[in-house]
């Protein structure tokens, strides 16, 4: 049976097993609903009358005794206040039965769900190349990263690094253990390599320095021991370095840096090239970005018919500089793809358009703007919840809803961004990953080995305008 049959019969059947959970499981959410309205209750009764305490937590014991009993019943000998009735009241509800009854439904909405693991379990496993000294905190939480994708998807690790600076910094952080296992285990190799190449460095020296990090773990995919390589080190030394080792994509002037942008529809991000590997572009370079981008959308983010838009700062036809006026006459005569127009700054995220092209000093800065917006707009919300016991019951209910939305929002969450039009597939890592972001970088690698990326970008060269 065909991996897109098995899909195509476990979606449904995930859905039915959904459908039936929850017929089972409607009194639970019942409960959920009752609990979550006595919480709501107590926090106005928390800022009048803290004299009705005892009543409270007589209450919430009534609606949450059957699931929670032992914790809410110990709560009248300690709770001196309303406002910790109300927090009591508010963990219940929140941690204990909600996860219980929603969490099934979000992982089936989200990219990380049932269907995504039915996926990985049918993928083979591959082998990664990973420049573990690229990087400001290098090598420990790119290893630590790494050993944490290998239990989690079906990869295989290369790790690129000075062996004995990897073994140091992994007998720190407590890893040395896990990382015998798994070279014992044949998932982790450790190659040796020189000194990576410096984030200050000019992008040239990967020429004169052969045994650098980088130029290691590019040979091992121009060798074929690895289908894809990972770094977090020097985004123009590793540009060069897949230049010079692996090549370009034939017909493909310049190499373009895609980063995947959330959108309001979490299931469906915009990719935005290029966002730093070209400062100053040519119209032919953004319409080649449109072609590379419409395959990336089409085969890894599963995109029928992706509609493509050129960043300008008006949706006529006729405004822009020269660049932008050029590329539109480009991109409105490609039959290729679905151009959908000139894409103003506020319709990056708005989910109209799958890929946006623009030249590389306008997409890092839109690419840095983005990743300050999460921690800049928690930071707003903190400071306008009221203070006192109003704001801590407020900070309380609303904890859930602004986690999700850091997590939406964290440019960790979305890992590295693809470099296009090389012939191999490279993901590149900003300069401050941690694990996290090395864990989400990975899943973007192989998801773009297991979707056959390559394949279809090397069916480019067959295109009129690429050879002319």
């Amino acid at each position: 049976m065909g991996k897109e049959t098995a899909q195509k019969i476990n979606k449904p059947r995930a859905i039915r097993r959904l459908v039936i959970w929850y017929k089972r499981n409607s009194a639970v959410t019942s409960i959920v609903d009752t609990a979550a309205s006595s919480a709501a209750t107590a926090s106005n009764v928390a800022g009048n009358m803290v004299s009705g305490a005892g009543s409270v937590v007589s209450t919430a014991s009534n609606v949450a005794g059957n699931v929670a009993g032992n914790v809410v019943s110990s709560a009248e000998s300690v709770v001196n206040t309303a406002s910790s009735v109300v927090s009591n009241a508010s963990s219940i509800a929140k941690n204990t039965l909600q996860p219980l009854v929603f969490d099934p439904l979000k992982r089936l909405q989200n990219n990380d769900n049932i269907l995504d693991r039915v996926e990985q379990s049918q993928s083979k496993r591959i082998w990664i190349a990973v420049d573990g000294m690229g990087g400001d905190y290098a090598p420990g939480p790119i290893l630590e990263g790494c050993l944490e994708a290998i239990s989690r998807f079906p990869i295989n690790i290369k790790f690129v690094g000075k062996i004995e600076k990897v073994k140091d910094a992994a007998e720190k952080i407590g890893l040395a253990e896990l990382l015998e296992n798994e070279i014992d285990n044949n998932r982790l190799e450790l190659i040796d390599s020189g000194e990576p190449i410096g984030m200050n460095e000019e992008a040239t020296a990967v020429r004169k320095r052969k045994n650098a990090s980088i130029n290691v773990a590019m040979d091992l995919v121009r060798n074929n021991k690895a289908e894809a390589v990972y770094s977090a080190g020097n985004s123009g030394a590793m540009m060069a370095s897949a230049i010079f080792r692996i090549g370009r994509l034939k017909g493909i002037e310049r190499p373009a840096i895609g980063a995947l942008f959330p959108t309001r529809d979490q299931t469906r991000p915009v990719l935005v090239l290029d966002v730093g590997a070209n400062t100053d572009c040519k119209p032919s370079y953004l319409h080649q970005f449109a072609l590379l981008g419409n395959i990336y959308a089409k085969d890894v983010l599963q995109v029928q018919k992706p509609r493509i838009g050129l960043l300008n700062i008006g949706e006529e036809e006729c405004k822009g500089n020269d660049l932008s006026l050029k590329t539109f006459e480009l991109l409105s005569s490609e039959k290729s793809f679905d151009f959908g127009g000139n894409c103003e700054g506020r319709d990056v995220l708005s989910g109209s358009f799958d890929v946006v092209v623009c030249d590389g000093f306008t997409g890092n800065i839109l690419l840095k703007f983005l990743e300050s917006v999460g921690g800049v707009l928690l930071d707003i919300l903190r400071s306008e919840l009221p203070r006192g016991r109003r704001g801590k019951v407020g900070s309380a209910f609303l904890r859930s809803n602004l986690l999700r939305i850091k997590k939406r929002l964290d440019h960790a969450e979305h890992g590295g961004a693809l470099l296009l039009g090389v012939n191999g597939i490279c993901v590149i890592g900003h300069g401050s990953s941690k694990s996290l972001s090395v864990v989400s970088a990975l899943r973007l690698a192989h998801s773009a080995v297991n979707h056959g990326v390559m394949d279809n970008l090397n069916q480019l060269q067959k295109l009129q305008v690429l050879n002319s």
